[in-house]
């Protein structure tokens, strides 16, 4: 009896073993899927967690690492260190600091003067690993999305910085999780947010964010439908 025991308690430890195994191997195959899931987590969990302070600095700070993560494995460049080292410890740094003083001028606009580039440089990363080759992996496809919310990350942190420059450039005073919804609406063009720029330098860069939301859909339909016209002729 006890030896039968050990074997099954063996058995599910070999299989937990292997199933821990076959996700890890996953997450590094597809790098891209996993930023893609946390970025989609962070959005569902955003509202459960915007009265604790612990938990947005926990959320802005497992972001931050799952970005790096992911371009690291996609695209490590010696830029891309710099970028990290620039732009990404002080935004690691700001993102727990903001959620501590999430209302302080200066802390949301220092913090957004770090994220801004540093998302932005992480969308250019995966761009170009999108555009590396003419063939498209699995992991590429979900490229396309995680580039596509890093973007959405970038200018909400945009537009905190533009609250804090130009008062009422949105009304009331927004918090972040609503300047997101904002940046997410305008980049797809669905014309469905209710929050709406009333400032000159906010609509100028809520426009910049509808042409670059148009491009990019342009950008990647066209690089997929090429690609995809190329093999269907090569066979």
């Amino acid at each position: 009896m006890a030896a039968r025991m050990v074997s099954t308690v063996l058995a599910r430890w070999a299989l937990g073993c292997a199933v821990v195994t076959n996700v890890i191997r996953a997450m590094r195959e597809h790098p891209s899927a996993v930023l893609l899931l946390g970025q989609v987590v962070a959005i569902l969990a955003y509202p459960f967690l915007d009265g604790s302070t612990a938990g947005r600095a926990v959320l802005g700070v497992l972001q931050l690492l799952l970005l790096l993560a992911a371009v690291a494995a996609v695209r490590m460049t010696p830029a891309f260190s710099w970028a990290a080292i620039i732009f990404g410890g002080p935004a690691t740094i700001f993102a727990v600091w903001e959620s501590v003083a999430p209302n302080e001028g200066w802390v949301v606009l220092t913090s957004a003067f770090f994220h801004v580039p540093f998302y932005l440089f992480v969308s250019y990363a995966m761009i170009r690993y999108l555009f590396h080759d003419d063939v498209v992996t699995r992991d590429e496809l979900f490229a396309t999305g995680a580039a596509f919310t890093v973007v959405a990350w970038a200018f909400a942190y945009l537009y905190a910085a533009i609250q804090v420059i130009w008062p009422g450039s949105f009304g009331d005073h927004r918090q972040w999780f609503d300047l997101l919804y904002l940046s997410f609406t305008t980049l797809t063009s669905v014309g469905l947010s209710d929050i709406v720029p009333v400032l000159p330098h906010a609509r100028s860069v809520v426009m910049i964010e509808q042409i670059a939301g148009v491009f990019y859909v342009a950008m990647v339909v066209a690089r997929l439908v090429g690609l995809a016209a190329a093999r269907a002729r090569r066979v």
